[in-house]
């Protein structure tokens, strides 16, 4: 009973600590954009020149590799950044002290990778990286919680339409002028990193938590780990299934995504032969698919609660991304790229501005959230390492050419599984 007691308090302190949408939102902004715009940047950019110059003759494979590597270490990272952020107590709150450390880790590794003399050290440095991101990463998705009641939605618009889109693709821009110096590239973006994570910690100011309670388990209650206890974490595809449809969908449709995104340089400059010109053609794609991302932020969620509608518009997303890989393989010139960049901005705008909403209309236990919506967003980390590995396996059997034809079935699919939910009628 002591024990219970002591969680309620918990509880009741957590629910207090409320942050003014004046001070939250623009932080919601800026905090996901500096940690995950540098990331993708990084990652799809500076990594894989950086692979290619280490390693050329087998740069696909090292790609894949590290996307394998990097899953593991975020998988894992990210469940134990939030654990210790749940039970910290400090002056600067229980996410704080976490999201500003892990953005000085991820700055020094980054500055370690910009050195690196051979892969096994870049591949060091990158997975002391990873560990690092999601220990910004993990909290700062908990900042969502301190909206005040009836802005959570106001909120996670903020922090998945307008600042992943802002990580997604407006950083790309500015990413695809370090090309030709992408050494540095991977300390500038660190360091950008950091100074974003330490003005969204400053707008948010999380207050004091030293008073809050730590839950203590009750030393009469033994667990008994069983096959039993981890089916009964999982419900039954009777009970879940809408949310096993969901996470599913979120599955191919990120496959369907980073299949192509992940390869994005070596198909401008092997497959469509751009060379010196793939930096004007990745700021041409990256451009357009930020202002439509950003367009995107601002109407899709307005627009479904207005009209009723989400469902549709999340399956629309996804088989969007289809329509986007099918012009850039059948028009293989600059109609082609602006044609991919569209649909797919409209497609990744729409999908980052109402996915977590489905997500949360079909959660089979309601007194879980946190713990449902932490697996889907794992699906993200998975997908962005499975689909390299796939990718590299079909390059490696038919070209470049499997890479669109894996996107195109990968992302129906992923749409396919969203009509199919049923408790969400539109």
């Amino acid at each position: 009973m002591a024990a219970s007691s002591t969680q309620g308090a918990a509880e009741m302190a957590a629910r207090k600590t409320s942050i003014p949408l004046r001070r939250l939102v623009p932080a919601l902004i800026i905090g996901p954009g500096s940690w995950l715009g540098p990331y993708i940047v990084m990652n799809s950019l500076f990594l894989p020149s950086l692979i290619q110059e280490l390693d050329p003759v087998n740069k696909v494979n090292t790609v894949a590799l590290f996307a394998t590597a990097g899953m593991i270490v975020a998988a894992i990272s990210n469940m134990i950044a939030g654990a210790l952020s749940n039970r910290t107590r400090s002056r600067f709150g229980k996410r704080t002290p976490w999201i500003i450390g892990g953005a000085a880790a991820f700055a020094a590794a980054m500055a370690c990778a910009s050195f690196a003399p051979n892969v096994p050290v870049l591949l060091a440095a990158w997975m002391a990286g990873q560990a690092a991101l999601n220990f910004i990463v993990a909290p700062m998705v908990a900042w969502i919680d301190m909206a005040p009641e009836g802005s959570q939605g106001t909120a996670s618009s903020a922090y998945g339409g307008l600042g992943m889109a802002l990580g997604n693709n407006g950083f790309n821009v500015v990413g695809a002028l370090f090309l030709s110096q992408y050494r540095m590239g991977f300390l500038v973006f660190g360091v950008i990193s950091l100074v974003g994570s330490l003005i969204a910690c400053a707008l948010v100011r999380e207050p004091s938590n030293l008073d809050e309670a730590v839950p203590q388990k009750d030393p009469a209650k033994k667990e008994h780990f069983s096959l039993a206890t981890v089916k009964s974490v999982f419900p039954a595809w009777s009970q879940g299934r809408d949310y096993y449809l969901a996470l599913i969908g979120k599955m191919f449709q990120g496959i369907g995504n980073f299949a192509i995104a992940g390869y994005i340089l070596y198909i401008l400059t092997d497959f469509l032969g751009l060379g010196a010109n793939a930096e004007g053609s990745v700021q041409l794609i990256n451009t357009i698919m930020f202002v439509l991302g950003i367009a995107m932020g601002f109407l899709a969620g307005p627009a479904s609660d207005k009209f009723n509608v989400l469902k549709s518009p999340v399956a629309f997303s996804t088989i969007s991304l289809a329509v986007a890989a099918a012009c850039m393989l059948l028009f293989r010139n600059t109609l082609g790229l602006t044609l991919y960049a569209f649909f797919a901005g409209v497609g990744m705008g729409l999908w980052n501005s109402l996915d977590n909403l489905l997500n949360l209309r079909v959660i089979p236990d309601q007194q879980r959230v946190a713990f449902f919506l932490g697996v889907y967003n794992l699906g993200n980390t998975l997908t962005q390492a499975i689909a390299p590995v796939i990718a590299a396996a079909v390059i490696g059997a038919v070209g470049y050419v499997g890479v669109f034809y894996v996107s195109i079935a990968f992302s129906l699919v992923g749409g396919l599984c969203m009509l199919c939910i049923k408790s969400v009628k539109h």
